[in-house]
């Protein structure tokens, strides 16, 4: 058998981490999205905390959404782009989120 290098032996550690979801209700999940908002976490970091496990801060935070071809046609309608320019839509999202963080902070 073939040794594979370090830095892919941690990647196949990676690979077999197995995602775990669970359904609360509101009275469950709420608390808890506010307390890793609180705490600067992701919900799945504030879980991890919950239960005994350890976090890493993450290199590069991130939000995320996913969008479907629909999703897509929308926002294209809405930001007046060619539903193929997936890297303009991209932008155009990526400011309108930054001005509303703005907004946001502005008025708190």
């Amino acid at each position: 058998m073939v040794k594979l290098p370090e830095k892919w032996q941690q990647s196949q550690k990676r690979l077999r981490a197995v995602q775990l979801a669970f359904e609360f209700n509101q009275k469950v999940t709420e608390p808890i999205r506010q307390c890793a908002s609180d705490n600067g976490l992701s919900s799945s970091d504030q879980i991890r905390q919950i239960i005994g496990l350890s976090t890493k801060k993450p290199k590069r935070p991130r939000l995320t959404v996913s969008l479907s071809a629909d999703d897509y046609q929308q926002l294209a309608e809405r930001y007046q782009l060619d539903v193929e320019d997936k890297a303009g839509i991209r932008a155009a999202i990526s400011a309108e989120i930054t001005a509303y963080a703005k907004q946001y902070q502005d008025e708190s």
